[in-house]
């Protein structure tokens, strides 16, 4: 299996990978300040285990064979600025009113929601898969046996890592959207914001190149 050295080193640079400023933290920053910790720890894990789907595609060439076709990318690209699109229409749509119910009711939208919507931005992006299978194979050593469980393992560290970072940085800007999201007139903002980032972010991946 892998050396001791490799995996630190493969750690080392998926933590800084992940911290780095991108769409994933854009988007788990957002709707947390807007949505609270719930939604931000939960969009965040969404992510993460769209990070260990692009793994198994990598792992058994899917992503490779699938991302080869130029009409297959533009597709997927296309496909993940609409759903983007359809978060930020919502965010406009519902500014202000989760932030009211939550107050009305003490009670947020349930944690499963943000994940799916987390897991389905992440995984339907064809950049990220493009990443994964630039990014894991200069992690594994052939001498060491198969490559396959090299990279499922290299897979799940890095899923692991972005659970912990993505849901640390999750429940930080949730905290700080539970103190703004007291002010219902600020919370409408919030929302608007959170809505136009991810128009921002649908804008970049449709016009992303292969």
């Amino acid at each position: 299996m892998i050396s001791t050295e490799v995996l630190l080193a493969f750690l080392a640079a998926s933590a800084l990978i992940t911290i780095a400023p991108g769409p994933d933290n854009l988007m788990v920053l957002s709707v947390g300040i807007s949505r609270g910790r719930t939604a931000g720890i939960g969009f965040g894990l969404g992510c993460a285990l769209g990070c260990f789907t692009h793994t198994l595609w990598a792992t058994l060439g899917i992503g490779a064979v699938v991302l080869a076709s130029e009409a297959t990318f533009a597709t997927l690209k296309m496909a993940g600025a609409a759903y983007l699109v359809y978060i930020g229409i919502n965010a406009w749509r519902h500014a202000g009113k989760m932030a009211l119910v939550a107050l009305d009711q003490g009670s947020e939208e349930p944690i499963g929601a943000h994940v799916r919507r987390g897991f389905i931005a992440n995984v339907i992006n064809p950049k990220v898969a493009l990443f994964f299978i630039a990014f894991l194979p200069q992690f594994v050593d052939q001498s060491r046996g198969a490559v396959w469980p090299q990279m499922l393992l290299l897979g799940a560290l890095f899923a692991a890592q972005t659970v912990v970072i993505f849901g640390s940085l999750g429940w930080f800007a949730g905290s700080l959207g539970a103190r703004l999201q007291q002010q219902p007139k600020l919370a409408v903002w919030l929302d608007r914001c959170a809505g136009t980032i991810f128009f921002g972010l649908a804008l970049h991946l449709a016009t992303a190149a292969r």
